[in-house]
């Protein structure tokens, strides 16, 4: 019996090119045909096929990974701006600052080893450095977003709205029962705290790349996130150590509006109205923000270096270490609830935005209203966030799942054991 492929097609009126697409197939009844001669290859008496009926559209759509634009069978990420107009300097300069994320938890790593073993490295750092560089790694952001991100976010509420109570909900209460449950030490209590206060961190958007979560998602989110927190993050923090340390939430709304809402706003407004300018500073800014990093991270470590070698330090990093590894966890399984039943994408995406928090603000604000040690927990907060974020998300996206791991494991124990 011969058959026929079933291969649906597309000629062009204008021309004799023949365009392909995925089809969309519809079951219909099958046709049979009583008899087909030689001319189709051999004596065949009858046989059946299946006829499938093809669609395609141009016109725009939301998908899984920000607003795309399909094209015959090829689909293109437009999220932030139009494809049909991306320059070779925009995709060098992408390319540039997806190689300097990737290396960021190294670099991170580098900078909390330099800072332990040689503290001069970063003690020239004081805090009057910190908005400067803050704002540097805000603007690196601004430019990167339009207006029609933030349009994205009214099409799309509900993996929003559960990122949001994740974020300012679920977190701060997950970092008040630990710190009480490991009794952090005082000098390091209020700054844990205001840690799990603040918003996503922007590295957080590069992890759900790695993970092949939703991109478009966790730049709505964090962006959102990161912009409402000059209300929200001075009024939990109040809320929540207000009785043990005192903080001016007026004084600290301030000054996430200069070092956040500010750099950000301008980085929009360049990229909306002054794109000639962005262009020249876009390639370099990946590397401001990374060296910014840095010296936010190095300094409160170097400065405080004898405190977190100390018994009290130790006993800093279990609570740090867990308040990460259940964030990602919580973060994860919230949206698999059965009354929202989010898809595998989302899930990783806000396990990641909720796992990765903004920990250069929370060292940022700590310097500035609570005291120098205070600072000493958002800076372990990023060397953990980071490295963990990025290695979880590297899992996921080498197509492993939570729910293999058990697996995985066993498949190791397995090998040694054989071996």
């Amino acid at each position: 019996m011969a058959s026929i492929p079933s291969t649906c097609f597309h000629r062009y009126s204008h021309s004799n090119s023949i365009s392909y697409y995925t089809p969309t197939p519809v079951k219909v009844k099958p046709i049979s045909i009583p008899r087909i001669r030689k001319s189709l290859g051999g004596e065949v008496s009858s046989f059946k096929f299946k006829l499938h009926a093809c669609s395609s559209s141009s016109s725009s759509y939301i998908g899984r990974v920000g607003l795309q634009r399909r094209h015959g069978n090829v689909s293109l990420l437009s999220f932030g701006s139009n494809p049909k107009f991306v320059s070779d300097d925009e995709e060098k300069a992408d390319s540039t600052s997806q190689f300097l994320s990737a290396m960021l938890p190294y670099v991170v790593a580098a900078t909390a080893v330099a800072a332990l073993v040689h503290p001069s490295t970063f003690t020239w750092v004081s805090k009057e450095y910190y908005a400067p560089a803050l704002g540097g790694i805000m603007l690196s952001i601004g430019i990167r977003l339009s207006v029609d991100d933030f349009a994205l976010a009214f099409q799309r509420p509900l993996p929003l709205s559960i990122g949001f109570m994740a974020q300012y909900v679920l977190k701060p209460i997950l970092g008040l029962l630990i710190a009480r449950a490991f009794g952090a030490p005082p000098m390091f209590y209020a700054g844990f705290i205001l840690t799990c206060c603040v918003a996503g961190a922007q590295l957080s958007s590069y992890a759900s790349f790695l993970s092949k979560g939703d991109v478009a998602l966790s730049i709505l989110l964090t962006s959102s996130t990161t912009i409402s927190s000059v209300v929200i993050t001075p009024l939990l923090t109040g809320l929540l150590i207000g009785s043990v340390v005192p903080v001016d939430a007026v004084a600290m709304s301030k000054s996430i509006l200069q070092v956040v809402l500010v750099p950000v706003a301008a980085g929009l407004i360049l990229n909306t109205y002054a794109k000639p300018i962005v262009n020249v500073i876009r390639p370099i800014m990946p590397f401001v923000a990374m060296i910014c990093t840095s010296l936010c991270i190095g300094s409160p470590l170097a400065i405080n270096r004898n405190q977190i070698l100390s018994v009290e330090g130790i006993r800093l990093l279990l609570p740090v270490l867990t308040f990460h590894t259940v964030a990602l966890m919580v973060g994860y399984w919230l949206p698999k609830l059965p009354f929202w039943r989010q898809d595998e994408a989302v899930c990783r995406t806000i396990s990641l935005c909720t796992g990765m928090q903004s920990s250069t603000l929370a060292g940022l604000l700590a310097s500035q209203f609570l005291g120098s040690s205070h600072a000493v927990p958002p800076a372990c907060s990023v060397v953990a966030m980071a490295i963990m974020g990025l290695y979880l998300a590297s899992f996921w996206g080498s197509g492993s799942r939570i729910r293999d791991t058990m697996g995985l494991f066993r498949q190791v124990r397995d090998t040694s054991l054989n071996a």
